[in-house]
């Protein structure tokens, strides 16, 4: 049996990733032979939140059910309400919402109970509602827009904690996502310890070779670099 991926992430696995954009762990990811990790429809809710690090906590929808997408459903166990009472602290809440643009998923109440309780912030591929308010929760959120009408409007709440499909991208629980302006970028659990290792090295090099670049050098044999600039490159990390 597999055992159970912790929902807290390491504080310094935080404070690693925090400095490392999106478009670079998309780059290495890729190195890896993935290239669906960046989550369609996630754009930032308003400009210069902060770039955050989280395992995912996951929500899913399907399509609206008159049976059971109903108002009274907001009271049942099975129930996004039910499912914010479950989040940790320091998670990033990924919720499937289908892409569904005209029924919001999440609203100014409950964002402010999942801010109350410490969620790092909120991921989805569809919309939210009461978007005023749900800016004055401060709660960072990552999402395709807002909508008037309530989730039952178009969808149907089935579960949390399960995999999910967002914005094209598999995201199973404990999964870890870096957003930031750029969007949601997932990193699969298991390799983890390996983009620790590698995103802040290709970050370094980077600046590195904007440096480069700003003294007037060309791109070919820098960007990618050559084995020239490699060897002039390691030379400025030795002590």
């Amino acid at each position: 049996m597999t055992p159970a991926i912790p929902m807290q992430l390491d504080a310094q696995a935080i404070e690693i990733l925090s400095q490392v954009t999106t478009a670079t762990l998309t780059t290495m990811l890729l190195k890896k032979g993935l290239r669906n990790v960046w989550m369609r429809g996630t754009k930032p809710l308003k400009p210069g939140q902060p770039r955050l690090v989280g395992r995912a906590f996951t929500l899913r929808f399907v399509p609206a059910r008159e049976d059971l997408a109903t108002p009274e459903s907001w009271a049942s166990p099975i129930s996004t309400r039910a499912a914010i009472e479950d989040m940790p602290a320091g998670c990033i809440a990924v919720v499937d919402s289908m892409g569904v643009a005209d029924a919001g998923i999440f609203g100014d109440i409950l964002c402010a109970r999942m801010a109350r309780r410490g969620v790092a912030g909120l991921v989805t591929d569809g919309v939210v509602r009461d978007l005023a308010g749900v800016l004055g929760t401060g709660l960072p959120v990552w999402c395709n827009g807002a909508a008037a009408p309530p989730s039952v409007a178009g969808l149907t709440f089935v579960g949390w904690q399960q995999p999910i499909g967002c914005g094209g991208v598999a995201v199973f629980p404990g999964d870890v996502v870096v957003v930031d302006d750029d969007g949601a970028v997932l990193i699969p659990a298991n390799l983890l310890d390996e983009m620790l290792v590698v995103a802040p090295e290709q970050e370094r090099l980077e600046a590195w070779i904007m440096s480069e670049v700003e003294r007037g050098a060309a791109l070919p044999g820098l960007y990618p670099p050559n084995a020239e600039n490699r060897v002039r490159y390691e030379a400025t990390r030795k002590p």
